[in-house]
């Protein structure tokens, strides 16, 4: 992935407009970076992988990762620098954190435009940390794959994640068998085989609840038996139902975000 660096070390804490399906070029930065939707979804893509981030959740990049983001739906972005020396997780990898609503508007109004340079600033931001500190990791994460038949079995699923077949069956389409696909599940995704499907199935459900299909729609396109069935697994990783999540991340804007919104960085 080409990279793109920001430049000084405060520009990280800031708020943005992407449109649906804009982003932000593949980039570094100095310090560590937490990365939150206030509206909208989005995902953030390094090297290692995928983590994807509704209302309820942020994205904690360390500093010196190269990413990208992508945003599903209308997204205000909202980006938390953090200086190295201050880190609160002690994390060398991205992870998926969950938000309270305390930690929601902290992030909201601390990364609001503006230098950050006042002895409130900095008491937020001490807040801010204090409850990242405390933020339970949620296993949000979809790795990369290095073998080559891994990859294709992971891009047929990830063409369609309501292809039903077995790991025996796709093995089949792949030139792997079950055995040697489930140890590669297992040593490059460090998770087995259904548990890779649910994480795809689920980010995929997220892309698609932000362009407002419907449950039932996204139970079925996402390979669910049924719209219990996906809602159920939906409220268990994300603790409230997809309608809920509906109108956590469709909600208005900070009042602050002009009407008139600045055009994303790129597509």
């Amino acid at each position: 992935m080409p990279i793109f660096r920001h430049g000084p070390p405060h520009v990280p804490t800031t708020t943005r407009y992407l449109a649906p399906g804009t982003g932000v070029r593949a980039h570094r930065h100095e310090v560590h970076q937490v990365v939150y939707a206030g509206r909208g979804v989005l995902s953030v893509t390094t090297d290692a992988g995928s983590w994807v981030a509704p209302a309820t959740r942020a994205i904690w990049v360390p500093a010196g990762t190269p990413h990208e983001h992508r945003a599903y739906g209308e997204t205000a972005l909202h980006t938390v620098g953090v200086p190295v020396d201050r880190d609160p997780l002690g994390l060398e990898r991205p992870a998926v954190l969950a938000v309270g609503p305390l930690l929601r508007e902290l992030i909201i109004a601390y990364s609001s435009p503006g230098p950050k340079e006042t002895p409130e600033d900095r008491r937020m931001l001490a807040v801010v940390l204090d409850q990242l500190r405390h933020a339970p990791e949620q296993p949000l994460h979809l790795p990369t794959a290095r073998d080559p038949r891994l990859a294709a079995l992971c891009a047929i699923l990830d063409e369609n994640p309501a292809d039903p077949r077995s790991l025996a069956a796709l093995g089949t389409a792949v030139g792997a068998s079950a055995r040697t696909l489930a140890r590669l599940f297992r040593a490059e995704m460090g998770m087995t085989f259904p548990q890779w499907r649910t994480q795809l199935r689920l980010h995929h459900a997220l892309v698609l609840l932000a362009g407002d299909a419907t449950v039932t729609s996204v139970a079925r396109q996402c390979g669910w038996s049924s719209t219990s069935a996906f809602i159920d697994v939906f409220r268990r990783a994300f603790g409230h139902t997809p309608g809920a999540g509906r109108a956590l991340h469709s909600g208005a804007a900070p009042l602050w975000l002009s009407a008139q919104f600045p055009t994303p960085l790129s597509s």
